[in-house]
């Protein structure tokens, strides 16, 4: 596994230090009403704009070849801290190809691209709060010598009226999980709701990931 020798664990981390606050608002706030914890944006999230944004990242507008990787489903509903469905919610997501690296042109990591890799992608909710996502599962990539970070995929989620998270999805069953300071960053009563089991269906695997927001008051 190609190890990212110049992106150092304090790069990773430094872009958790505007999100202090929040995070330790928004844990305090999921023990007392289950809102969906934060974790933090890391160092890349796009810089620009892309032609391409919607619910299927595995094919690019006007390619032909799908992405690479093992296709998998992640969908989900954003709700109130009252359990009550948001319609109109902002669903960003963004993560690494299968091979571990980001389409971002601040990545070292030397991991081959995928062209046919769309990357990042944006929804809105319905009027029953539900939200879904075409993609495929992302590779592991080395932080540093000591740091490999296991697959995930970064959320962001945002409606007028209620508190912005951005957070990270894990999947269940990685050995990676165990050892790594971002998901271990989110207190364990807590951490539970950042992971998801996914299972087979129609031949692809599908995930649920809920996230709840809290209202702005």
């Amino acid at each position: 596994m190609t190890v990212m020798k110049k992106l150092t664990r304090r790069s990773i981390l430094a872009g958790s230090a505007g999100m202090a606050a929040t995070a330790m608002t928004a844990t305090a706030t999921a023990k007392l009403n289950a809102v969906t914890p934060a974790n933090p944006e890391g160092p890349f999230y796009p810089k620009h704009s892309q032609v391409d944004m919607d619910t299927d990242l595995t094919l690019i507008e006007g390619h032909t070849e799908h992405a690479q990787g093992q296709v998998i489903r992640v969908s989900g509903q954003v709700l109130d801290d009252q359990g009550n469905p948001i319609e109109g919610a902002l669903v960003d997501i963004w993560q690494a190809n299968t091979n571990g690296r980001y389409h971002h042109e601040d990545d070292p990591n030397t991991a081959p691209q995928d062209p046919n890799f769309q990357g990042w992608g944006k929804v809105k909710t319905d009027a029953e709060g539900r939200y879904a996502f075409t993609t495929i599962k992302p590779g592991a990539y080395g932080v540093d010598d000591s740091w490999t970070r296991p697959p995930h995929i970064h959320y962001k989620v945002s409606r007028r009226g209620y508190h912005e998270i951005t957070t990270q999805m894990y999947f269940a069953s990685e050995a990676l999980n165990e050892t790594d300071s971002l998901l271990k960053s989110v207190p364990e009563d807590a951490r539970s709701s950042l992971i998801v089991d996914f299972k087979e269906a129609d031949g692809i695997q599908h995930g649920r990931f809920p996230v709840v927001l809290a209202r702005v008051t």
